[in-house]
């Protein structure tokens, strides 16, 4: 470093404009070919299986120095299926379901396509729920030089988007951790824009959502839900990570769909790794949960921490 604390050597933002301006002057097959490109400018070499290791380490670095950069110390994580409308949409399926139905009555696709939108009606009293739940979250969370309770979910839509909706009814940040899809959706408009990332790996993702979170929240959802819900259950039962609370709203649909007691019974749990969840049906049983765990003990402050390795 010199003296006025700048590096002696040129930025990487600096060599590139050379490089580019030397390209642009001097165009020779030489300079033309791919061999002769920046290596952290070339995005053929960056994509390929070679260095899969670089892009898994720059989607754990990117997002991790944007939250620093913000103070977000800690978060909420909210999971809950993609679709999961609001309230109205669902009205409208529902409506258009039963006159499908009614003109069909002997159409088992029609009467299929009843029960299921009969089913998301029933299922979208959650988003109100998740709306709320973001609402009374987010309240607690915007102290600049320290953010904590920041809400954080997968960037989708249905239950995703009524949680970042929630905080953003107050003026509040959230976080949306996205991910690239075959059949692509747009992050939800409810994110904060600064901190709307994209990811390709699952698995980095996954690391997001539990490297800060002081709560998990999870809504009715599917095969990605119960994906995200149970690997933390794992992680919390082994002792990978810090005990947190794990809240799980609807109980009568996780009862439905989960026969815990039987993996008890079964011996392939103990019953002390029951207690690891909660089972809610408003907002306001989520939120209190969450400050009585933490009552007694001190905040989960990962940020702040030495990551490990």
């Amino acid at each position: 470093m010199s003296r006025n604390g700048r590096s002696r050597f040129p930025t990487a933002a600096e060599d590139k404009r050379s490089h580019d301006e030397s390209v642009a002057r001097d165009q020779s097959p030489q300079t033309q070919s791919p061999s002769y490109r920046l290596a952290f400018t070339d995005l053929d070499f960056l994509t390929t299986r070679d260095a899969r290791p670089i892009r898994l380490q720059l989607e754990l670095m990117k997002p991790e120095i944007l939250l620093q950069e913000e103070n977000i110390v800690s978060t909420i994580v909210v999971f809950g299926s993609a679709r999961v409308p609001h309230p109205e949409a669902a009205a409208a399926r529902l409506d258009a379901a039963e006159k499908a139905a009614a003109t069909a009555p002997d159409d088992p696709v029609a009467q299929r396509g009843l029960t299921v939108a009969r089913n998301v009606a029933e299922l979208s009293r959650s988003y109100d729920v998740a709306r709320e739940f973001g609402r009374l979250v987010s309240e607690h969370s915007q102290q600049p030089e320290a953010r904590r309770y920041v809400v954080v979910t997968g960037g989708g839509p249905g239950i995703m988007e009524a949680a970042n909706r929630g905080a953003h009814d107050v003026d509040a940040e959230s976080i949306g951790l996205s991910i690239v899809l075959p059949h692509e959706q747009a992050p939800n408009r409810y994110i904060t824009p600064k901190l709307s990332f994209n990811f390709h790996y699952f698995a980095v993702r996954k690391m997001h959502f539990l490297i800060r979170a002081e709560a998990l929240a999870c809504f009715p959802g599917g095969f990605g839900t119960l994906d995200e819900l149970f690997e933390a259950l794992t992680l919390i039962q082994t002792g990978k990570i810090e005990p947190m609370p794990v809240i799980l709203f609807n109980e009568a649909w996780w009862r439905k769909l989960v026969n815990f007691d039987h993996l008890v019974e079964s011996g392939t749990i103990s019953p002390e790794d029951l207690k690891i969840m909660k089972f809610v049906e408003t907002a306001e049983e989520g939120w209190r949960f969450i400050l009585d765990f933490y009552k007694d003990r001190p905040p989960h402050n990962a940020w702040a921490e030495d990551m490990g390795p």
